[in-house]
């Protein structure tokens, strides 16, 4: 039983030591985010997640500016995706994507160069009327 409890404490530490996280601003409305910095995180990305509580999110971090594909396979919930360049500006919005329930899953492409790509709950793009050219502020922990 003790061998189980260090285990299993053991494993939370781990776990929590490898999340890192940001607090990001919308239109001044912070968002706690889970950072998504390696190959593994963008691949997982909120996949199987049931909900997302309110002012949280994802934001993918990567190592330069380009054109980014996403897609919603095995994401349980509708997303806002927001493509930032590497000023942290709005380059393309899709707002409210869908979960992806049979194969093929679309992707959803940004219209231009994006070095960071942000994930809140679907709809919550428009009503903080965020638009292409926004900058978004970014505090990392």
């Amino acid at each position: 039983m003790k061998k189980a409890l260090f285990f299993l404490l053991a494993l939370a530490a781990t776990l929590s030591a490898q999340a890192r996280f940001a607090t990001v601003y919308v239109k001044d409305t912070p968002f706690r985010v889970e950072i998504a910095d390696t190959p593994e995180k963008h691949a997982r990305g909120l996949m199987y997640r049931r909900c997302l509580k309110p002012g949280y999110g994802m934001l993918f971090v990567f190592p330069d500016e380009e054109v980014r594909s996403f897609w919603m396979k095995n994401t349980l919930i509708p997303l806002d995706m927001i493509f930032l360049n590497g000023d942290r500006q709005v380059v393309d919005l899709v707002a409210s994507a869908p979960p992806c329930r049979s194969d093929p899953c679309p992707s959803y492409t940004s219209a231009l160069p994006a070095r960071y790509v942000l994930e809140i709950a679907g709809g919550l793009a428009a009503k903080l009327k965020l638009r292409v050219g926004d900058k978004i502020f970014v505090a990392f922990d």
